[in-house]
């Protein structure tokens, strides 16, 4: 589903107030032969989905995913009420029709982020599991919001690897959280309020495992279209081996009402000195926090292919059989 980039930007202006500017697109790589990866930019959600199993079944459990996710009312409506529990709810969904649709064979990761709007104020709700991820650029701050389920990111914060070792360790690809396969299933949230300017980026693995945040920060903070932001990242990621599907979504916010409920239209600020990641730091938790944490649970591997097999996700493994990543 979405299988294809789009070379048009999307502007959504629900009414006064808050206007989001959007940019989305996807590419199979330079190694797969099929694109596991789906999406849906839609307001308020946008979300990347990246599919495991290989031989056509991560295409079809991220196509389910998303659709399941395409069928919130709010889609239709244009409506900014959508909540964790509403958002966890079509996640059950999805989760249960993937597992009758290929016998628990095949999964999917998902990220995101949805506008939701309290007491008048717009905030980003975003979800995870699995190892997409959304980022923001917020203020001249650039962060990761989400926090990758996988085994390299637990060894990084138990202290027995770095961060940079994470990025070539062999079992980089083994994700510990999926829809549709292994034992764990429940996402993640964290509660952002918009700010000025806030620019999100919502990718698959297709990217951060090509591109190192300070490349895409770089990219990120001096391309102004959001659509043209896109294309320059997924051309990056070809440049740089392409070996997996690759989809990016880049969410600007303008117009943003203040506590007093007056607009504001500061420009977006610029590249930042310094850049800022929080692989597990969890923002989200000063702000309206992710829901209740999820128990620990086996990992969902994603198989090391990197030769091709369908979506393959350059070797995401799931630890259920048979699950071969993107």
């Amino acid at each position: 589903m979405n299988q294809q980039p789009s070379s048009v930007p999307s502007s959504v202006e629900p009414g006064a107030g808050l206007s989001l500017s959007v940019g989305y697109g996807t590419d199979r790589g330079l190694r797969r032969e099929l694109n596991e990866d789906s999406f849906i930019a839609s307001d308020p959600l946008f979300a990347v989905a990246d599919g495991m199993g290989g031989h056509e079944a991560g295409e079809i459990a991220s196509g389910m995913c998303v659709r399941a996710l395409a069928a919130i009312p709010q889609l239709s409506t244009g409506e900014r009420s959508v909540t964790a529990a509403v958002l966890q709810q079509y996640l059950v969904h999805a989760d249960n029709s993937i597992r009758e649709a290929t016998g628990a064979r095949a999964g999917t990761t998902l990220a995101g982020a949805v506008i939701v709007e309290q007491m008048g104020m717009p905030y980003w709700l975003v979800m995870n599991i699995g190892d997409s991820r959304t980022y923001r650029l917020s203020q001249g701050r650039f962060e990761q919001i989400s926090v990758d389920h996988s085994e390299v990111q637990e060894l990084v914060d138990a202290g027995e690897i770095t961060a940079e070792q994470a990025t070539v360790h062999p079992r980089r690809h083994v994700v510990t959280r999926a829809l549709g396969t292994g034992d764990e299933t429940e996402a993640d949230y964290w509660l952002l309020p918009v700010e000025e300017g806030d620019r999100v980026l919502v990718c698959s693995d297709g990217l951060t495992g090509e591109l190192t945040d300070d490349h895409i920060h770089r990219i990120l903070s001096t391309v102004g279209n959001p659509q043209d932001a896109v294309d320059a990242l997924i051309q990056a990621s070809l440049r740089s081996g392409g070996r997996d599907n690759v989809t990016v979504i880049v969410v600007d916010a303008r117009n943003v009402l203040n506590d007093a409920g007056v607009a504001t239209t500061a420009p977006r600020a610029e590249a930042a000195e310094d850049e800022v990641t929080l692989p597990r730091s969890r923002p989200g938790q000063q702000a309206g926090g992710p829901a209740a944490p999820p128990p620990d649970s086996p990992p969902a591997a994603r198989p090391d292919s990197d030769a091709g097999a369908a979506h393959e996700d350059s070797a995401h493994e799931s630890g259920a059989p048979g699950d071969g990543r993107h």
